[in-house]
């Protein structure tokens, strides 16, 4: 069997970005509406750092005003929430975010469910959550949104196919399901307590892994000609104590049986954030009443 089809998430998101940075100049142009997005970091943790700086480029690149606000680990729970209100409240931010994981001291679900719901960019509030889950339109988070267009590369029609899950966690895993289900799919999440998740695995056209175990999926785990789309991102030491980055996936064994796999990197890490800026200017246009062009 030839190796799969590697799905190009850079050049997918990419082409997202393109989109992005027409429809905001379009903005600005026809409505005088600059889109907006609030990031906000508590504490100095170098990978947050990293994410929140990216986030900002994007911003930039594509023509939507980023604003970012620091706060000390020290940051009380209360002060946090004042900050997330207070955002809510400026007109002038259509997007609101908090970047997790937050310090052990701040209870992250009291910070989402304090973010208004028509600023959540992230999707994470239980509002957005049950309008996903209910199929309403609403603001859906950012990975799940970039890994089901990489699907759609591949595979525009996916009712029917069988799907498995590897993860349930709620920014990746449940909201996967969910987005597979609307899509017609029929849906099982391998988990922590699945009885032979392998066998579960063998049996998916689609399978999406997101379990945060560095190659974890193996070529016996894989159905020949399945789409594979592996969404962990696993920094592993090797012998020479240099780090490398791979997936939850084995894909020097995985390509050789799949029919399509997206990489790691350059598969779903580039389309997190282009599914960022597609939803602040989802969140700006929904705020002013105006049809979202990207949807």
């Amino acid at each position: 069997m030839a190796d799969a089809k590697t799905i190009d998430g850079k050049a997918i998101a990419a082409g997202l970005r393109r989109a992005a940075a027409d429809v905001s100049a379009r903005l600005r142009q026809e409505m005088q509406v600059t889109a907006s997005l609030a990031a906000v970091l508590v504490g100095d943790d170098p990978a947050s750092e990293v994410y929140v700086r990216a986030k900002a480029r994007a911003c930039d690149a594509v023509g939507i005003q980023s604003f970012e606000i620091r706060l000390p680990a020290s940051t009380s729970e209360a002060v946090l929430v004042d900050e997330v209100e207070r955002l809510n409240a400026d007109d002038r931010v259509d997007g609101v975010l908090v970047q997790l994981p937050l310090p052990p001291h701040i209870d992250a679900h009291r910070i989402i469910a304090a973010i208004d719901p028509v600023k959540d960019v992230d999707g994470f509030h239980p509002v957005n959550v049950g309008r996903l889950w209910s199929g309403l339109p609403g603001l859906v988070p950012c990975t799940p949104q970039g890994c089901m267009i990489l699907l759609r590369s591949v595979r525009d029609d996916l009712s029917g196919a069988e799907a498995v899950v590897i993860g349930r966690s709620n920014i990746v895993g449940k909201p996967m399901a969910a987005l597979l289900l609307a899509a017609d799919c029929t849906v099982t999440t391998v988990h922590s307590k699945s009885l032979d998740g392998a066998a579960i695995c063998r049996r998916a056209d689609i399978l999406v892994a997101a379990a945060g175990r560095p190659e974890m999926v193996k070529a016996d785990w894989v159905k020949p000609g399945a789409i594979v789309i592996d969404v962990g991102i696993n920094a592993v030491v090797q012998g020479d104590a240099r780090s490398r980055v791979v997936g939850d996936v084995d894909y020097a064994s995985v390509r050789g049986i799949a029919g399509a796999i997206t990489p790691v990197p350059g598969g779903v890490g580039p389309m997190t954030i282009a599914c960022l800026l597609r939803n602040t200017l989802f969140a700006a246009c929904r705020r002013r009443g105006l049809r979202d062009p990207l949807m």
